[in-house]
């Protein structure tokens, strides 16, 4: 009999993290949990460990790890550690074959890169470490023969119509998006939207951030860089479609112009079975596919009523750290809108005074990138 995969779940108590232990427990034949990380949420990882007994659970919040520890004083077997540095010392961890790397933010790198000189199969669901770092990460990848599977519904989609072209040249991607709950409204009715507006995503279960990097549509401008790392393509030639009904996940233009694209039911827990199972596919359950029920509709995002998404797409032109500076002041900005300290057009206007202030180099490396983060991050708060 074959020996179970071993996974780290890096953020297992969020959206992501949550699907992926369901992955894990319908195919408890080939897949076993060797450890489960969270930011701060002890009691939800207390339980996730008590229901999958894992070799190891960190909480990076050290101040927390007290609470943890006697939460699971009971079983000795489950070893219990606390911090970032922990988190990227267990990722390292020899029985290991796979890190799911589902954290949010720019946390997610150190970790990622730390996985990756270990050799692990990286599923990447953490796309700030492709959006701050992409050339660094693509380049170790390469170097460590570590395979990289995105997570990302679109980016999975565009793995799978991918899959078999051998180098088959790309015209272009076709990146979808649903549009966020603001597409049918006006700039004038968007400025007065609250965090409650932003939070009910039409078509998607997702944690805070994300849902509302999705409003702004920052987090498509994010895909796109993803998507330029991940696949060797140029952001000239990804083009954005916004796809209210998010059945079409993403599709690719061949040199033929041949066009493949994936549809499924808006269900993460198959992009995240994808990148376990690779090359096989396993059976899921849930929802099916019913094309009846509903048309499939493309639209042009408007990039003046977006501006997160145009301001990604300077980003990527002029290269460099400047997606790192764009990273770190959204993630201020994001909180600072979710804690009512800043409007819903203030997010890209901030974005944008942080991308003008912030120091430009257009060859960073990695020591580069954390001083970019820290010195966006401070600009972005003294602009609130």
């Amino acid at each position: 009999m074959e020996t179970k995969k071993q996974i780290a779940i890096l953020g297992s108590t969020g959206s992501i993290g949550t699907q992926a232990l369901q992955v894990i427990e319908e195919h408890s034949d080939l897949y076993e949990v060797y450890c489960l990380t969270a930011n701060n949420r002890v009691k939800e990882l207390a339980e996730q460990a008590r229901r999958f007994c894992p070799a190891a659970v960190v909480i990076a919040n050290e101040a927390r790890y007290d609470e943890l520890q006697a939460m699971l004083s009971d079983m000795p077997e489950v070893k219990v550690y606390a911090g970032a540095r922990a988190i990227d010392e267990i990722v390292e961890a020899e029985p290991i074959d796979m890190v799911l790397t589902a954290m949010v933010g720019f946390a997610g790198l150190s970790p990622t890169i730390r996985a990756i000189k270990a050799k692990k199969k990286i599923c990447l669901a953490n796309k700030e470490t492709l959006v701050v770092a992409g050339e660094l990460i693509t380049r170790l990848a390469i170097e460590n023969h570590a395979p990289i599977l995105p997570v990302d519904s679109e980016h999975s989609a565009i793995f799978q119509c991918i899959v078999g072209e051998g180098d088959n040249p790309i015209d272009k991607i076709l990146l979808t998006a649903s549009g966020g709950p603001f597409r049918l409204m006006t700039s004038e009715q968007i400025a007065g939207v609250t965090k409650a507006d932003a939070l009910k995503h039409p078509t998607w279960d997702m944690g805070a951030k994300i849902t509302i990097d999705s409003a702004t549509m920052m987090n498509k401008g994010f895909e796109v860089i993803e998507a330029k790392w991940l696949f060797g393509v140029e952001a000239d030639n990804i083009e954005v479609l916004v796809h209210p009904q998010s059945i079409v996940h993403s599709a690719v233009q061949f040199c033929d112009g041949s066009v493949k694209a994936q549809l499924g039911v808006p269900d993460m827990r198959l992009p995240i079975q994808y990148a376990f199972s690779f090359p096989d596919r396993l059976t899921l359950t849930g929802n099916r596919l019913d094309l009846f029920k509903q048309p499939l509709e493309f639209f042009e995002p408007d990039m003046k009523k977006f501006r997160c998404l145009a301001l990604a797409f300077e980003a990527i032109r002029r290269g460099g750290n400047m997606p790192c500076i764009v990273n770190a002041a959204n993630e201020i900005v994001n909180r600072a809108f979710l804690e009512d300290r800043c409007s819903f057009p203030q997010i890209a206007e901030i974005i944008e005074r942080t991308m003008e202030r912030a120091t430009f180099s257009a060859s960073p490396d990695y020591d580069v990138y954390i001083e970019t983060d820290r010195e966006a991050r401070r600009i972005a708060t003294d602009l609130l």
